[in-house]
């Protein structure tokens, strides 16, 4: 592959953080370069607390096991998302509830929420797609009246806002990725946003496998023993310094990928006029990260074939999301909540583009491709 999808953007400390965390003689979590991230995310994102964790996933994990959820409970959340969205609501017993996406922005419709409540809701979990904030106001209100809880799916989201507002910072739990793939790497990794005090000292506690070992550490109890359920959710310092160097950077690698976000989207207006394509579209009150550019294609037949030519040129896209609520296992544990026309229309129609620090080089190459294979060179 000439042109990848994605390639891991190193800022150039990383390597120096993980032999200073050996010098510092702790490999294990929770160091001087967990605390340091801990820190970065809560001041710069507005949240109360921030932990570290070795995936999304698991930050989703520990939300479901902190909303006290029981079998047969319901999570309403959108189909076009990630598998760890449903699985870890699933995993204690609940039931994912499937509502259909906005054609606009592709996130969760808000409008179809209200009418997916039932007596057995205990949750909303948003997705923020490609960085571009759900509509969190409309959510959080809808929240308010029925008394649900909300956490926010913000693998894609760091550095992106809702009217002003940091991703993460809005509902009462919020999970990151610093999956390779994402804006902010550590290789695997992420973190649990907590906005809700109240859960800030049992989500410690999960975190480190059910034990009040995080008072421990702190002198408030002379020592520390198993006082709830929970499991190893907490990364190495190895991961965190690397993350920690990433962070220090996160404003440029920002700025780098929304200059290339930027160029592919003057590059594909002219298609988008004279009907080939759809380009995102990004509400004026929310501001993105540049996590992808994704172009809408006709139907599948197009999106096929344009992953496949691009593929022999040597340029790597792909397309998203297999909706869960037609996947064999959203069948058996969720149910959908309604017809989802545009969930399955998107997922055969999106393309995604290579989007990385570093791309800038090649950029013009890909769209040269890209335009060819299209039929408008």
């Amino acid at each position: 592959m000439t042109i990848p999808f994605n390639r891991p953007y190193l800022v150039g400390r990383e390597l120096d953080y993980i032999a200073q965390a050996h010098t510092n003689g702790q490999l294990s979590g929770d160091g001087a370069f967990t605390r340091r991230c801990h820190t970065w995310l809560e001041q710069r994102l507005g949240v109360c607390k921030a932990l570290l964790t070795q995936s999304c996933t698991a930050a989703l994990e520990m939300a479901a096991i902190l909303l006290d959820l029981q079998p047969g409970d319901e999570v309403i959340m959108p189909s076009f998302t990630f598998v760890s969205t449903a699985n870890a609501f699933v995993l204690r017993g609940a039931v994912p509830v499937f509502v259909d996406i906005r054609p606009d922005t592709l996130n969760i419709d808000e409008t179809l929420i209200e009418q997916a409540i039932t007596p057995h809701t205990r949750a909303i979990c948003v997705v923020h797609y490609a960085g571009v904030a759900c509509e969190m106001d409309t959510i959080m209100a809808i929240a308010a009246r029925h008394g649900l809880k909300v956490i926010e799916d913000a693998a894609q989201g760091i550095l992106s806002s809702y009217k002003g507002r940091a991703l993460g910072s809005i509902g009462d739990l919020a999970a990151l990725s610093f999956h390779e793939t994402k804006n902010v790497i550590s290789g695997e990794g992420g973190a649990l946003l907590i906005n809700d005090p109240a859960l800030i000292e049992r989500a410690e506690v999960i975190r480190e496998k059910g034990t009040n070992r995080s008072k421990f550490f702190r002198g408030q109890v002379d020592k520390y023993t198993w006082v709830d359920i929970g499991s190893s959710y907490l990364p190495s310092e190895l991961i965190a310094a690397f993350l920690a160097a990433q962070l220090e950077e996160a404003e440029g690698i920002t700025a780098r990928r929304l200059a290339i976000w930027d160029h592919y989207h003057r590059w594909a207006a002219p298609l988008e006029r004279n009907g080939t394509l759809r380009r995102p579209i990004v509400p004026d009150h929310c501001m993105h990260n540049a996590h992808m550019y994704f172009l809408l294609l006709r139907d599948l037949e197009a999106r096929t074939h344009f992953i496949e030519a691009m593929m022999a040129t040597g340029i790597g896209t792909v397309f998203h999301y297999i909706p869960l609520h037609s996947s064999p296992a959203g069948q058996r544990y969720g149910r959908a909540a309604g017809p989802l026309p545009h969930t399955d229309a998107t997922s055969d129609r999106l393309v995604r583009l290579p989007l990385w620090v570093g791309l800038e080089d090649q950029h013009d190459h890909v769209m040269q491709a890209a335009q060819h294979i299209l039929g408008l060179a």
